[in-house]
């Protein structure tokens, strides 16, 4: 089925959100549903499959048993919810040594048990949403000391809620997933920061030196006036200086330091 195709990075195989999430499936349900619901913790569309018997409601792919997957990709993950009812899936691979083996993983069992041609483990799951990723190439060497080849079939039983199921070629960090291939989606970014603009020297309030010093509330500082150019101011005259002239009248006067000047000794005319 895939055997032909492209195969790196991520490849899936049912995606709840697409306009037919079960093309590629055949589904068996008796005293149970499948169907599609949107799920309040997530905020999306979701598979549900609930049946009385896991064993009596499940997916299966491919959609005809005579089709195989031929997935090479080693780690399969599913985003599925947690029910709190009993769940399981299988998963059949073929190694190298041409035997085709299966994995049957589920919330009941107690304890691994491998056989032959199938192994029969337990899983653990969180409340709520559940990323479950399975090492197939991890586990064919240790339950049977051969390597992992290609996945053929794929069975997911009731009771259970699926996001998305797909294969990868490696385990990506959260960070390192597409957006669609998280269960809450990527966070949004937050807006950048608004522009700061430098405030003029003359809108600056007064430093708080001031304050202290006492010199009480400074206002606020009006703009300024365009200052215009004014004509240098003309440099003061010199001062007259008091010369002695020899003459019989008497001359009085105060130089601009206020002494008196050297000439002939005061008189009063008037008196």
């Amino acid at each position: 089925m895939y055997r032909s195709a492209y195969q790196k990075g991520f490849l899936t195989i049912l995606y709840s959100v697409g306009s037919s999430p079960l093309a590629k499936w055949s589904s068996y349900t008796k005293n149970g549903y499948i169907k599609r619901i949107y799920d309040d913790d997530i905020k999306s569309l979701v598979l549900e499959i609930i049946g009385s018997n896991v064993s009596t409601a499940f997916i299966h792919c491919p959609s005809e048993c005579k089709e195989q997957l031929g997935i090479k990709l080693p780690f399969l993950v599913l985003l599925i919810k947690n029910m709190h009812k009993y769940f399981c899936f299988e998963v059949k691979i073929q190694d190298d040594q041409r035997f085709m083996r299966r994995f049957r993983v589920s919330n009941f069992q107690s304890k691994t048990s491998v056989k032959p041609f199938c192994t029969a483990m337990p899983m653990g799951m969180s409340p709520g949403w559940n990323q479950i990723q399975f090492n197939l190439a991890d586990f064919t060497r240790r339950a049977y000391g051969s390597n992992y080849l290609e996945t053929v079939s794929l069975q997911i039983h009731a009771n259970v809620r699926i996001r998305r199921v797909y294969f990868a070629d490696k385990l990506y960090t959260e960070a390192e997933l597409p957006n669609d291939y998280r269960l809450m989606g990527k966070p949004k970014d937050l807006k950048k920061p608004e522009k700061q603009f430098k405030v003029p020297p003359t809108a600056r309030p007064p430093s708080p030196l001031n304050t202290a010093r006492g010199e009480g509330p400074v206002k606020a500082p009006q703009p300024e006036a365009p200052v215009q150019e004014s004509e240098p101011e003309p440099a003061p005259e010199p001062a007259p200086e008091l010369k002695k002239v020899p003459s019989p009248t008497v001359s009085v006067g105060l130089s601009c330091s206020g002494a008196r000047s050297r000439g002939a000794p005061y008189t009063d005319r008037g008196h």
